[in-house]
């Protein structure tokens, strides 16, 4: 069994953060849903709408209509932030982390691998290589595409350089 790597632990008060934001972000609109429009809005702003003319049956499925768009709207949102989630997780220790290969440019220039170092994409990501790779005879390439792939077992990352069949195991740091 291996030991949680430190950075992951760092990251841990995040995560959590990030889902007590997103949990209370999605719970305010669905409270919210459960309230009828005459109790969101003043009298004035009830009035100013038109909203006064409205039978009790035309205001009751008004209601409806807006609190089932609502609940719709409010789940849409929270498939789409999961699915950013996940992404934003691939390659770190994490439940429901992403295992969806990485493909993407180096920010600057390649001259081989290198234990220890971290390369930064164009995507934002960083990796740092964990193992002793090397690449010899490489010559300098300029923001080449990499691409990232998770190990058929375990949680070890590799990355590799197109045009070259040599991959060095990497940790997301970022």
């Amino acid at each position: 069994m291996s030991a949680i790597p430190p950075t992951a632990l760092r990251r841990l008060p995040t995560a959590f953060a990030l889902a007590a934001c997103l949990a209370t972000a999605l719970a305010a609109p669905a409270a919210m849903a459960q309230q009828k429009i005459e109790q969101q809005m003043s009298a004035e702003q009830f009035k100013n709408a038109g909203l006064t003319k409205l039978s009790d049956t035309e205001l009751s499925n008004l209601n409806a209509w807006l609190n089932h768009t609502v609940d719709a709207e409010t789940s849409k949102a929270a498939v789409k932030a999961k699915e950013e989630s996940k992404h934003e997780r691939t390659g770190f220790l994490s439940v429901g982390a992403s295992k969806e290969p990485v493909v993407a440019r180096l920010n600057g220039s390649f001259t081989g691998f290198n234990r220890g170092q971290t390369y930064v994409l164009d995507n934002g990501q960083e990796w740092r290589q964990e193992d002793n790779a090397d690449l010899p005879g490489v010559r300098t390439l300029e923001s080449p595409q990499v691409r990232i792939t998770p190990s058929i077992i375990g949680n070890a990352w590799y990355l590799s350089v197109q045009g070259y069949n040599t991959r060095a195991k990497v940790s997301r740091v970022k």
